[in-house]
């Protein structure tokens, strides 16, 4: 039987949160065994770069790498929100569990919505606020501002959010005619630097083998979720597709105590699902108001 573009977009949406959160998976998995953080980040960047430049090149009009007019700054902008963000989720990712870095992550599309309407004014009703509202209130109860296992890395994590967000919202406003293989490229090079700069002042450290193969998997995953988040865009009705992001949250639970032995508290889990109500709530409302708007 044939699948409709919903059913290909909730496997692409599915596809695309597990590859990063394997790639997740791996590269805590490197630098917990005493691979430097930025060296690691280094080899990864090295064989996604690859791996993005063939795909890219194997894609009609794929291989764009100058683009013109204002996709040219907003590609800028977009590529330091991409370094930003990934620096400060794994610096994050290295000293707290996967599933409670992924809880926090969860609150993304909620970030996403109010940056939107504060700098792009898109507009917001009292529904969607309040659903921000509730989402930042699950978010407190993840990081648990004052509380004896809050630290430092809840902070740099959500600034990871921050990161994502300037990511989004200038992805949001590229011209049609920019391949979405372009910005990832860019931003896999970008970090590819940036590890490269670090290693210049961490020093080179030598990789057993097993190392080598975890990070090369990292990438591999890494490619998988680009590939599935860009494809994802293009079928299917967004409010169906949109929710089944939530399921990194599962993934990472998952992958969290099969690889690494380590669960979520109550209060992590608790305020987790909170964020995915609100978000998955805010998705629903917005599709009820576009089939409003149609008939």
């Amino acid at each position: 039987m044939a699948l409709t573009d919903n059913s290909r977009g909730i496997l692409l949406m599915c596809g695309s949160m597990l590859g990063f959160t394997l790639n997740d998976t791996f590269m805590k998995a490197v630098t917990g065994a005493g691979m430097p953080l930025f060296q690691a980040i280094l080899l990864r960047g090295l064989v996604s770069s690859i791996g993005l430049f063939v795909i890219a090149s194997r894609t009609p009009g794929g291989l764009q790498l100058l683009p013109q007019g204002k996709d040219r700054k907003l590609l800028t902008w977009r590529t330091c929100g991409e370094v930003f963000s990934t620096l400060t989720f794994l610096v994050a990712l290295t000293h707290m569990p996967l599933a409670n870095l992924s809880a926090i992550m969860q609150s993304l599309p909620l970030a996403v919505t109010l940056m939107a309407a504060l700098l792009l004014k898109t507009p917001i009703g009292w529904r969607r606020f309040a659903a921000i509202l509730v989402g930042f209130l699950g978010v407190m109860l993840i990081i648990r501002p004052g509380a004896a296992d809050f630290d430092r890395w809840s902070m740099v994590g959500l600034a990871s959010v921050a990161g994502v967000v300037v990511r989004d919202l200038t992805t949001r406003s590229f011209s049609s005619s920019l391949p979405s293989t372009t910005g990832a490229i860019w931003a896999s090079m970008a970090v590819t630097t940036m590890g490269a700069a670090g290693v210049v002042q961490e020093g080179w450290q030598s990789v057993p083998l097993m190392a080598i193969a975890e990070t090369s998997a990292a990438a591999g995953f890494l490619i998988i979720g680009y590939l599935c988040a860009i494809k994802v865009m293009r079928v299917g009705d967004l409010s169906v597709v949109a929710p089944f992001r939530y399921t990194s949250l599962l993934f990472a639970i998952f992958l969290g105590w099969a690889r690494f032995g380590t669960l979520p508290d109550q209060m992590t889990l608790i305020g987790g699902a909170i964020v995915v109500a609100s978000g998955i709530y805010m998705l629903l409302h917005e599709r009820k108001r576009r089939l409003a708007a149609a008939t």
